[in-house]
């Protein structure tokens, strides 16, 4: 009997090499397949995907797998990299590794995996995944600590149909062990954070090469000016580091961002009272519903509004033309932009562009 092929999107780290080692163990027929989606290399050598190629080509050598790297530079520029500075002028605060996901690992990637003769195509994410009667069901990872269901809220039934996770029921400690095993050289590299694109640089420095600087007031809650800000879309809400604001008034406690005015170019803050960063509730116009639509106009259910986020109890109503979301507990910092991603116990049912908190 012919061996089912799989194409595993190796990222030159821990998690997609044990991916691939899995799969391989579980007897299918295993292509590793890198993704370069950024070209531009930063003055400070920060961009790793040279050597994380390496590595790439070292984990599939010792497991006798064959390998190939592809670029989704373009595609990534297009689709992902524009959505994420036009937010970014709008003095919102998007996700770009959700979008990365939709648009280019689980969108070029799956097409070109196909060309490959791929029935399958795997991650190392930390999700789970259920195939039952036609439909794919996104789970949550056994680690809850790495759960990445959050990132792959916006993918669809067409994404989702041949997907593989194989972390999906490990541990972290457990992965390392297993890459231990095999003596693969990722075995103790270290996680990579921050976006795909910026990595460990500095984030305003970056932005400051596709958005100009524009200098503006700090403005306390009475509208007193307190500070002068490097741009307002550099600063996220409750921002507490780098205002340089501090000592300017007599109240107690730190100061932090309550809300951004673009087009003013005021940065408004708050100090000590947190208050004004609670909201009770928050409007998304659309949502990515994974299995299905719900069949309730209203359901309660569990959501989060940042990555690693506790699930929080929310109540959600299904209206005309977009969808209210309220707190069962008042939130602090939902932020426009960024996503809401709805859950039950154990699955990941959905989400959207957090669009209007209230």
């Amino acid at each position: 009997m012919e061996k089912k092929k799989v194409v595993v999107g190796m990222s030159g780290g821990v998690d997609s090499s044990v991916a691939a080692a899995l799969l391989k163990e579980q007897g299918f027929d295993v292509i590793g397949l890198f993704m370069n989606n950024w070209e531009e290399d930063d003055e400070d050598g920060c961009c790793t995907a040279v050597g994380d190629w390496e590595d790439v080509k070292r984990v599939c050598t010792s497991l006798d797998i064959p390998y190939y790297s592809v670029n989704f530079s373009k595609q990534y520029m297009d689709r992902v990299f524009s959505n994420f500075l036009e937010e970014y002028r709008k003095g919102r605060t998007p996700n770009p590794d959700v979008l990365c996901n939709r648009e280019v690992k689980f969108g070029p990637f799956l097409e070109y995996a196909k060309e490959l003769g791929a029935d399958y195509i795997a991650t190392g994410h930390y999700a789970d995944i259920k195939h039952e009667e036609g439909k794919s069901y996104l789970l949550k990872a056994v680690d809850t600590n790495k759960d990445q269901t959050y990132f792959l809220n916006q993918l669809n039934q067409d994404q989702l149909k041949d997907v593989l996770f194989p972390l999906g029921k490990m541990k972290k400690p457990d992965v390392r062990r297993i890459a231990e095993k095999y003596n693969l050289t990722t075995a103790h590299k270290k996680d990579s954070t921050g976006i795909c694109f910026i990595g460990e640089r500095k984030f305003r420095e970056f932005l400051k090469n596709y958005i100009p600087a524009k200098k503006g007031k700090i403005v306390d809650m009475n509208g007193n000016v307190v500070g002068e800000h490097e741009g307002v879309l550099y600063y996220t809400l409750g921002q507490r580091r780098g205002l340089n604001v501090g000592g300017k008034n007599t109240g107690t406690g730190r100061w932090f961002v309550v809300s951004k005015d673009v087009e003013k170019n005021i940065l408004v803050v708050s100090q000590g009272d947190e208050g004004p960063l609670y909201s009770n509730g928050l409007y998304t116009y659309e949502v990515n519903w994974i299995p299905e639509s719900p069949k309730e106009k209203e359901f309660d259910c569990y959501a989060k509004f940042r990555y690693r986020q506790a699930d929080q109890k929310v109540h959600v109503t299904v209206l005309k033309n977009k969808i209210k979301v309220d707190f069962y507990e008042k939130q602090r910092a939902v932020t426009p932009g960024q996503f809401v991603v709805f859950y039950t116990e154990k699955e990941c049912i959905g989400g959207g562009v957090i669009e209007e908190v209230f």
